[in-house]
């Protein structure tokens, strides 16, 4: 995907995806190990609505930080809000959106509203939803890739994830043919044991427009961690998508409208 242009913050070069035009600015964020593509996919196509996307570093065309953070993540987010020169909205899907919670407590004065898709964190690091990431990653550190991959197609996890959440699996499998695996191995690792860096107050003290979604047939982004980050802020609107592992295209359909008439309000 072609890279707009390029945000240089401690010395690591951003890859900046900017759909252009006069809309409202929307900051969306990817999830880990994604890229802008994730979040072409996932937000409407609308002259209304200019999408920008920052991949954060180790992913995309971005530099690679061995020693990556949430905090850092958010940190290069907010450079890019700030040369905006006006609050914005800003959103994401899963590590996303935990990046988006975190600049909306730390930096106020850069948010406007928030789209928090698929949470995979509420305030905690490590939460035990994001264990068979940190899973693969250690997979990934031990083995060659191919003996990675049977190893963890061979786990409890696995086995676990293909009767209830399909499309997590789906995901995991590919991280053992994302190069460079060695990277790949750091982020999941990293990210899996952190956090969004906030606590239950911070959220009940938030005062501005959210939107938190979630979806069923998803234990990475369980249901009930999005319903419950929702009734943690003031205000906030659970909106629940379809599954995306029993129809993608309705899924996807579902989030562009809610997105859609969320942005419209505001």
């Amino acid at each position: 995907m072609q890279t707009d242009r390029f945000l240089f913050a401690d010395g690591f070069r951003l890859a900046v995806h900017d759909a252009g035009g006069n809309g409202l600015p929307v900051i969306f964020q990817h999830g880990l190990c994604g890229d802008a593509r994730q979040t072409a996919e996932a937000f409407p196509r609308d002259p209304r609505f200019r999408r920008l996307t920052l991949e954060c570093r180790g992913h995309g065309a971005s530099d690679f930080d061995p020693q990556p953070s949430i905090a850092k993540f958010a940190d290069d987010v907010a450079a890019l809000a700030a040369g905006l020169g006006r609050p914005v909205v800003i959103g994401g899907i899963s590590m996303g959106a935990a990046i988006a919670l975190r600049l909306a407590v730390l930096r106020p004065e850069l948010v406007a509203a928030l789209v928090l898709v698929r949470p995979a964190w509420l305030t905690d690091p490590a939460p035990p939803n994001m264990a068979p990431n940190a899973e693969v990653g250690i997979a990934l550190m031990r083995l060659p890739v191919a003996e990675a991959r049977e190893a963890f197609l061979q786990s409890d996890t696995a086995a676990h994830l293909a009767a209830t959440s399909p499309d997590n699996l789906s995901s995991l499998t590919g991280f053992f043919a994302r190069d460079p695996v060695s990277r790949t191995a750091i982020l999941l690792n990293a990210i899996s044991r952190d956090g969004p860096g906030v606590s239950t107050a911070d959220l009940g003290a938030l005062d501005l427009p959210v939107v938190v979604m979630g979806c069923g047939k998803d234990a990475i982004h369980p249901l009930d961690l999005s319903q419950h980050l929702a009734a943690l802020i003031p205000g906030a609107r659970h909106i629940t998508l379809p599954p995306k592992g029993d129809d993608k295209s309705a899924h996807i359909a579902a989030l562009h409208a809610a997105m859609t008439d969320f942005l419209e309000r505001i």
